[in-house]
């Protein structure tokens, strides 16, 4: 059970008050799945921060009587100045696991496939530019929430160079919608997958241009 008993958050905003929620009274119960719907700039990422704890509230109380798991699913979850990698070792060691066993993990799911793709990772928007820049890989599996350039970003920066046009880009999120697909496939990426992925659909996009003469498969992931 998660209560909200008068919870109120505000930001000073160049030297304003804004108010994002006032007085809020609710109680969330375990056997019930919940959705939080509404406009643009109505609360509903800074909700999800105080449910989770990454944020406290302005005033008021929040009970929690449950295990909360770490927000992962949107930007609000991760810690900006850190990389992809720094960040899933934070939240392993919030969990209690050991961070080598949970990177392990990620390279366990691409080694039954270590004779068919050559595989880079990359741990930033930034790094991965460099990465395609220098090597011009075959494909890049592309996560659209990445703490420094989202995943839609790097798509339109690599497609904005011609010398780049060949390598084939697949993006992944865990908020997988029609509208992020369209957003993708706008940005330059052939397709966008779900999370978590399925490593064969992944290998089966990147095979398609080898059909028609293109490189041996190498692919740069975030």
């Amino acid at each position: 059970m998660i209560r909200f008993d008068n919870v109120s958050k505000f930001y000073s905003v160049y030297g304003k008050r804004r108010v994002i929620l006032e007085r809020v009274n609710f109680t969330l119960r375990p056997d019930i799945n919940y959705g939080v719907m509404g406009i643009n700039g109505a609360g509903k990422s800074t909700t999800m921060r105080l449910l989770a704890g990454v944020e406290e509230p302005s005033r008021g109380r929040i009970t929690r009587k449950q295990r909360v798991s770490w927000p992962i699913g949107f930007s609000g979850g991760f810690n900006p100045k850190m990389s992809g990698r720094d960040n899933l070792i934070f939240v392993s060691r919030i969990y209690g696991e050991d961070p080598r066993q949970v990177l392990d993990a990620i390279k366990r799911a691409f080694k039954p496939y270590a004779n068919q793709v050559e595989l880079q990772t990359t741990t930033s928007g930034v790094e991965a530019l460099l990465l395609v820049s220098e090597q011009k890989p075959h494909g890049m599996l592309i996560d659209l929430n990445m703490p420094d350039i989202d995943g839609i970003e790097v798509c339109r920066r690599i497609r904005a160079r011609k010398q780049m046009e060949g390598v084939r880009l697949i993006t992944m999120t865990s908020a997988h919608s029609p509208e992020v697909v369209e957003q993708s496939k706008q940005a330059g990426a052939v397709a966008c997958l779900p999370k978590p992925l399925d490593v064969q659909q992944v290998l089966d996009l990147f095979r398609v241009p080898l059909a028609l003469g293109g490189p041996p498969p190498a692919a740069a992931k975030r």
